[in-house]
């Protein structure tokens, strides 16, 4: 069994009683894990499991796939300030979906995972603006190796974009809204 701190990223249903929940972790990377029973009404992870919470995890990684089982989860930080308007829940959202589009599952990435922290910690208190979305994708994109803003004048969103092979679809519509909000 091993540890780390981790933010929840996904969960999905697995079974009647159990989920896949997807997290960013400090010491694995992306992983995916199985949470037996989590949606018993008596389950250990009652109250543990929801989006964007920071928590310490414990898990049993598979040696057969990349879905390993998750035994423990002490939450650290629910980040509830996240969940007090919906522009700060749909900026969390857009993160989120561009660091599952960029990274790749159990690549052991520490600075992306103090992006992630640094950035939820930042909507926990305050609203976002473009120019913290820009900070995340410029940082996102150093980290990935595909823009030093120093040489190139080029938008880093679109090195990632570029890199991947997409951006997520609700960029548009939260840089639109972020736009009519700093009016």
């Amino acid at each position: 069994m091993e540890s780390t701190e981790a933010i929840l990223l996904r969960k999905r249903k697995l079974s009647d009683t159990s989920l896949i929940v997807s997290w960013c972790t400090e010491s694995y990377g992306c992983v995916q894990t199985v949470a037996k029973g989590a949606r018993r009404q008596k389950s250990p992870f009652a109250g543990k499991l929801d989006l964007f919470f920071e928590a310490e995890i414990s898990l049993v990684r598979s040696r057969k796939s990349d879905l390993h089982t998750l035994t423990e989860v002490v939450l650290k930080n629910p980040f509830a300030g996240i969940r007090s308007n919906y522009l700060r829940t749909q900026s969390a959202a857009y993160f989120v979906e561009l660091i599952e589009i960029c990274t790749e599952r159990d690549h052991r990435e520490p600075e992306l995972f103090s992006l992630l922290r640094r950035a939820f910690g930042y909507l926990d208190a305050n609203n976002p603006t473009l120019r913290a979305v820009a900070h995340f994708e410029t940082e996102l994109a150093r980290i990935a190796g595909v823009h030093d803003q120093t040489r190139l004048k080029a938008e880093p969103a679109f090195a990632l974009g570029n890199l991947f092979g997409r951006l997520p679809l609700s960029r548009t519509p939260l840089l639109k809204t972020l736009k009519a909000e700093a009016k």
